[in-house]
């Protein structure tokens, strides 16, 4: 059974559910991960400084705080909302959160191995692709985002 597909809204720099009549699209599973995992907000860690100076680490909501062993889900680039660009430590951080919230589908065999990239497309504006790598050695697939940094 496929996932419930999640389409980008460009316009909008968002996912969002795909709906058909009397229906939920599916598939692109890999695709719908992928967009999950980078644009769903990860619980900022104990040290991280939370961009707006407040204490709200965020994190996504089926995240309860019970150590299941499958780890944290989404990524913290929410925390490169009002860094300094174009920095080289904001291009190393993005490319830290990427790899760290698509890790997972490494270590549950979903793909074999991704290779990311990360670079300044314009002042303020982050741009990545992500190749995944099929475990079966077959043809890659290629993502790219962009987004914001403040």
């Amino acid at each position: 059974m496929s996932d419930i597909k999640i389409f980008w809204d460009v316009e909008n720099a968002r996912g969002d559910w795909g709906l058909l009549p009397n229906d939920i699209a599916t598939g692109d599973d890999l695709e719908t991960a992928l967009l999950f995992s980078v644009f769903s907000d990860r619980e900022a860690a104990a040290d991280d400084q939370i961009p707006d100076g407040t204490t709200d680490r965020r994190g996504w909501w089926g995240d309860d705080g019970v150590n299941d062993g499958s780890g944290l889900t989404g990524s913290r680039l929410w925390l490169l909302s009002r860094r300094k660009s174009p920095t080289d430590e904001t291009l190393r951080d993005a490319y830290d959160y990427l790899v760290e919230s698509i890790q997972w589908l490494i270590d549950t065999s979903v793909v074999a191995r991704f290779d990311v990239t990360v670079q300044w497309t314009r002042p303020n504006m982050i741009g990545s692709s992500i190749v995944a790598w099929p475990l079966d050695g077959g043809a890659p697939r290629t993502y790219n985002w962009a987004w914001g940094t403040n």
